[in-house]
């Protein structure tokens, strides 16, 4: 399995009762959607490891899951944390105009006057749309509380809508924006 190949699509964010159910919180269109996998692989990239999932419920905002050798709380506490990836040839092609989040991270953003944003460092979900959050990769210096200058990375929220991305280029690694440098 080449491992570089894995997409993240979810994380164990804690253990749930005393007989080793996690809790995971799903990077998929539905909470659910996680389950149309059979192979899950568990840690983060390069360290991963195939599981399998006894069992899976939805609870409220989250899915809990039972996965094989996970048997007391202990246990399930020492997973918290890691990832769920699934590889990449698992999942469908993205329609037109459509882009899994992983593949978004990391590419570079720029702005349709030229001014340069830095890189995609997360996407996440918000009801209305996703937004792309971009951090620059060079810091400014800021005056902090204590008169003292400081090393900061400034970061933008861009909604990920057709009005603010109008282009996405995979193959180039870049991410055109009509978005105001001083937003």
């Amino acid at each position: 399995m080449a491992f570089e190949n894995m997409v993240v699509m979810g994380r164990i964010v804690a253990p749930y009762g005393v007989f080793g159910w996690l809790k995971v919180l799903p990077d998929t269109e539905s909470l659910d959607g996680l389950l149309d996998y059979k192979a899950w692989w568990v840690g983060k990239a390069p360290n991963w490891r195939e599981v399998s999932v006894e069992q899976a419920k939805l609870h409220n905002d989250v899915l809990l899951i039972k996965l094989a050798g996970v048997s007391d709380r202990d246990a399930a506490f020492a997973m918290k944390g890691q990832q769920i990836a699934v590889p990449r040839a698992d999942l469908p092609a993205p329609e037109e105009g459509e882009y899994y989040w992983s593949d978004l991270i990391g590419l570079t953003v720029t702005n349709t006057a030229g001014i340069g944003f830095g890189k995609i460092t997360q996407v996440f979900e918000t009801g209305a749309n996703d937004v792309l959050v971009v951090r620059e990769e060079q810091p400014t210096s800021v005056k902090g509380k204590d008169g003292k200058l400081h090393e900061e990375y400034r970061e933008r929220l861009i909604p990920f809508t057709n009005d603010a991305v109008p282009e996405v280029n995979l193959q180039a690694g870049t991410v055109l924006v009509d978005w105001d440098a001083d937003f």
